[in-house]
């Protein structure tokens, strides 16, 4: 008897399709592709990576767009609430509110990020050195750390700006005298955080085991140092970064307030604040819309942040 054969269906080609985000889950993928699935599910990081987005192309290309003067003098329209011809009001000089607006947020965005490359590079170094020699160079670096920690940050701001304010505009201009003095003193003063989150890292993995084989292998201390432990303690530094850029950007506020930053033809946010405070009263759209500039900037900057700290973390699935 002849058995009857079972028809047998012929199998279908697989077809590799590139992973997206709804196709990632949690363990599957590269570290890279779960880090940016996790990123984007994170409905803050997005809100604020919208809305940092719309800045940015706003400062960038606004001015070229709304080509209004931005210290043209009018006292005609002095003080003016938003209407068609100045959509975002006039100041108590009949200058249009909206032009300073987009000229100064290039000009605080900027302080914001160069701020945080300085803080970076400086604490960076200064934490991989600390963290992978230790002994007596650590307890060094890091005694620095606390001393530059422990001291009143506002104050120096002011008083530093106040004495070589004057010697920064005669070596280099008076524009960009003043902005190369408070992208120096900003992060300047705000790599120390870096630095012990640095060490921190340093400290755990300098003894793991592939470590110990590349420098059984010969591998120098630079090598070491920037090759083999820097890639894998660079999570924190990444959030750090991001929150540094919010951080500066408020210091620079602060101090063009207190009429110490920027001078009044240079529409900082910080300095428009400053000029619009004496107009609460009649004119509350002088300090409204750079008021607002600021909060969603810094907001969606920190939104950022917290969601490349969630994504970067394995801990957190």
């Amino acid at each position: 008897m002849f058995k009857r054969e079972r028809d047998q269906t012929p199998e279908e080609p697989k077809i590799s399709v590139s992973p997206t985000v709804e196709s990632i889950a949690p363990g599957q993928g590269t570290l890279g592709q779960e880090a940016w699935y996790k990123f984007c599910r994170n409905r803050q990081a997005l809100f604020g990576t919208v809305v940092l987005l719309i800045i940015v192309l706003s400062v960038l290309i606004g001015p070229f767009i709304y080509s209004t003067p931005i210290n043209k003098i009018d006292f005609g329209q002095s003080s003016h609430p938003p209407n068609w011809e100045h959509p975002f009001g006039t100041n108590d000089l009949g200058q249009d509110i909206l032009a300073r607006l987009l000229y100064g947020g290039r000009i605080s965005i900027a302080v914001g990020i160069f701020s945080m490359s300085v803080a970076i590079l400086l604490g960076t170094f200064i934490g991989a050195i600390s963290g992978f020699y230790g002994g007596w160079l650590d307890m060094i670096l890091m005694r620095l750390t606390d001393l530059c920690l422990a001291l009143p940050r506002l104050p120096l701001l002011l008083l530093v700006i106040f004495l070589f304010r004057d010697a920064m505009k005669a070596i280099v201009g008076q524009e960009l005298g003043i902005f190369l003095l408070i992208v120096l003193i900003i992060g300047g003063l705000n790599w120390m955080n870096v630095a012990r989150l640095v060490r921190s890292g340093f400290l755990i993995v300098r003894e793991m085991e592939f470590v110990t084989a590349a420098r059984a292998l010969g591998a120098s201390p630079q090598r070491l140092i920037w090759i083999h432990i820097l890639p894998n303690v660079i999570s924190p530094v990444l959030v750090a970064a991001t929150l540094s850029v919010g951080n500066a950007i408020i210091t620079e506020s602060t101090l063009s307030f207190f009429g110490l930053g920027f001078p009044p033809d240079i529409p900082t946010w910080g300095r428009m604040l400053y000029d619009g405070q004496n107009f609460l009263e009649f004119a509350p759209h002088m300090v409204l819309f750079p008021g607002t500039a600021i909060f969603l900037t810094v907001l969606s900057i920190n939104y950022i942040g917290d969601g490349l700290r969630d994504a970067l973390d394995p801990r957190l699935s």
